[in-house]
């Protein structure tokens, strides 16, 4: 069983939990270059796009993709684009199939410690029409970790200009990954804040999700 959770603050980064069938759950992270009524639109279009579209994911995730692109170009502007992470599980093998659209790379915390990084798997969507997709895929066993982020984690920024880092999330993942998926979440995001006083210059958006026996 995955017991996941996310919070997300602000607009134009959206998470998504899709059912696939049963014992099959989509994650999907997306962030969209662009702000304002435009940004807003952009992510409903693309929002819309993959909810009409997802069934195709059932057999052929880069297929989904494409389609999801192919639709994104043809209905925004030239400079239009977004990252996204599209994950589909499966609890019965525990197996996690997924395509990284330029986004940044889920880590992903082993039981025993061990750290990988779900690396991008293509490029963005919407700038291109001919787009070629490919997927990966990990396994899991009980008590990995997953978490999906964006940039106005990594990116805070405190009083000096210091940026968060991937490397002080993973840091804060590893000295509390013993507690429950919600507290972990929160301890992340208040370590965040503290770390930049408060002031957010970007959004926040966090997917954390752990394999259960």
């Amino acid at each position: 069983m995955l017991h996941s959770t996310s919070l997300v603050s602000l607009r134009f980064t959206s998470n998504l939990f899709l059912e696939l069938g049963p014992g099959r759950l989509a994650l999907v992270l997306a962030d969209i270059a662009g702000k304002g009524i435009s940004g807003a639109l952009l992510m409903a279009n693309l929002q819309a796009n993959l909810r009409s579209q997802y069934a195709v994911a059932l057999d052929d995730l880069p297929r989904l993709l494409k389609s999801v692109n192919q639709l994104f170009y043809e209905n925004s502007g030239d400079s239009s684009y977004a990252t996204l992470f599209f994950a589909d599980y499966d609890d019965s093998s525990r197996r996690l199939r997924y395509v990284n659209c330029g986004h940044l790379p889920p880590l992903l915390l082993r039981a025993d410690g061990q750290l990988e990084r779900l690396t991008a798997t293509t490029t963005v969507l919407g700038l291109f029409e001919k787009w070629e997709c490919a997927g990966a895929e990990v396994q899991l066993a009980a008590g990995d970790l997953l978490i999906l982020y964006t940039d106005g984690v990594t990116e805070a920024e405190n009083a000096e200009g210091e940026q968060f880092s991937e490397s002080r999330l993973i840091e804060t993942m590893l000295a509390q990954r013993h507690l429950p998926v919600p507290s972990l979440l929160e301890t992340i995001v208040v370590t965040v804040q503290k770390f930049s006083d408060g002031e957010q210059a970007d959004d926040i958006t966090l997917v954390l999700a752990r394999c259960r026996s």
